[in-house]
């Protein structure tokens, strides 16, 4: 059949889409930027209606469609959320009801990178629902900003319903998505998520100067999200045959990009391309992102996976933490008592970078939190270990950058105390 008369046939109205999604099933919904806002809306309706009972979620990072339909707090206990990455959504959620939310939000710990095979082996997933970018002319769709897990829960789904949205940018990449492939196809042009960055602290701003100044030309970069990465980029304007590896591309690293710094000539893998997995920035960021062959998304388990980072030589990356103890390991998912985000890709890389030749890994953060009532250097931590000691490369707080590699855990805490606030560092020392 002509591909434009089998996305006619597909093609319905976002209630009708909906309808499909059988009671007491797993559905799994593209993350961030890529949630679906027509069906996720069609979705609460029948939950709130009772036609639709039992649904458990399945997602990484939910943002504001998400929150103001299937997960806003009436819907808490219709739909069963499987999180595996908390965001201000649950945070919100749970701060609110702490009682009753806290309970009903189920936090899956899980690597990123694992998160594919997880959708695919251990979960029977019914269905799928994500926004994707328009066909193209030959049949396919992209996944745009959020191939990650999605691409694999896609097909690993019954059945796969997708939102198609003009200003969903086509991304050239691995795992493009036929039209054949889709059960249903929902038509809705709806303004893209924005992320948009906040004026720095002072702790950031000298941070940024310490992790800029370790980078060299040619290195190739990961950055999580955040000021600091932000801040670092802005940093690094003048430096020569930058590649790009990261699980989130972002407006910093485009500005990289299209200064000159970044043209990926040294990389092992996709030279002269950037790759990421899922990307979050502003409006012009999603239009230089759409049909841009300098960039390239591939699915999480393969960007995130150690071995394929460490194929390219001088790999840096850079990540930021909650909490770090005396013996360097990180805790960066954990706070207060209470889950606050989640694992991630840190570790990942953190091993990718260590495995790459002449490679380094950065964890990051300012030395103290609450407006400094707080110091994130510790004896011990309060929550669980995002990135072990062993793992532990180079910490880098306001104070300075100390490399914790073959230290003794007399020298690791020595050398952690130095990058505490001077007020804690004698109670530091007092702990060992």
């Amino acid at each position: 059949m002509d591909v434009q008369e089998l996305y006619a046939a597909k093609l319905m109205s976002a209630e009708a889409a909906a309808q499909l999604v059988p009671s007491d099933s797993h559905v799994a919904m593209g993350m961030a930027v890529a949630e679906p806002p027509a069906l996720l809306a069609a979705l609460a309706n029948r939950i709130e209606t009772g036609s639709l009972t039992g649904m458990r979620l399945w997602y990484f990072h939910s943002m504001a469609h998400a929150a103001k339909t299937v997960l806003k707090r009436e819907n808490i206990g219709r739909v069963r959320p499987h999180c595996m990455f908390l965001s201000s959504v649950e945070r919100s959620l749970i701060k609110a009801d702490p009682s009753v939310c806290e309970d009903l939000i189920d936090f899956v710990p899980t690597a990123f990178s694992a998160s594919p095979q997880l959708l695919r082996e251990e979960v029977a997933l019914d269905t799928c629902v994500t926004m994707v970018s328009p066909m193209g002319k030959h049949g396919y769709f992209t996944f745009g900003t959020a191939n990650d897990y999605t691409s694999v829960a896609a097909r690993a789904a019954k059945r796969l319903i997708v939102e198609v949205n003009p200003l969903m940018p086509r991304v050239f990449g691995e795992s493009p998505l036929h039209v054949s492939e889709v059960d249903g196809i929902v038509e809705n042009r709806t303004p893209l998520l924005e992320v948009g960055e906040h004026p720095p602290a002072a702790e950031d701003e000298l941070i940024a100067d310490i992790v800029a100044g370790m980078i060299e030309d040619g290195a190739c970069l990961q950055m999580g999200i955040g000021n600091l990465p932000a801040e670092v980029c802005k940093r690094l304007t003048g430096r020569k045959d930058l590649g790009i590896h990261t699980e989130l591309l972002t407006p910093a690293f485009a500005s990289l990009i299209q200064c000159g710094a970044v043209n990926n000539r040294r990389k092992a893998t996709f030279p002269g391309r950037s790759v990421f997995t899922f990307a979050m920035g502003d409006e012009l960021f999603y239009q230089w992102l759409d049909d841009n062959q300098a960039v390239y998304s591939l699915p999480v388990d393969v960007v995130n996976d150690p071995r394929h980072i460490a194929k390219n030589d001088n790999v840096v990356s850079v990540n930021a933490t909650l909490q770090v103890d005396l013996s360097g390991a990180c805790n960066s998912e954990h706070m207060m008592g209470h889950q606050y985000s989640g694992s991630g890709g840190q570790l990942d890389f953190v091993r990718g970078a260590n495995a790459s030749k002449d490679g380094i890994s950065i964890i990051a953060c300012r030395s103290t939190a609450k407006d400094g009532a707080v110091s994130r250097i510790v004896p011990k931590l309060e929550g669980p270990v995002t990135t072990p000691r062993n793992d532990v490369h180079w910490i880098v707080t306001e104070h300075g950058a100390a490399n914790l590699r073959g230290k003794s855990l007399r020298e690791r805490a020595d050398a952690m105390i130095a990058l505490a606030h001077p007020k804690f560092r004698d109670e530091l020392a007092r702990s060992i």
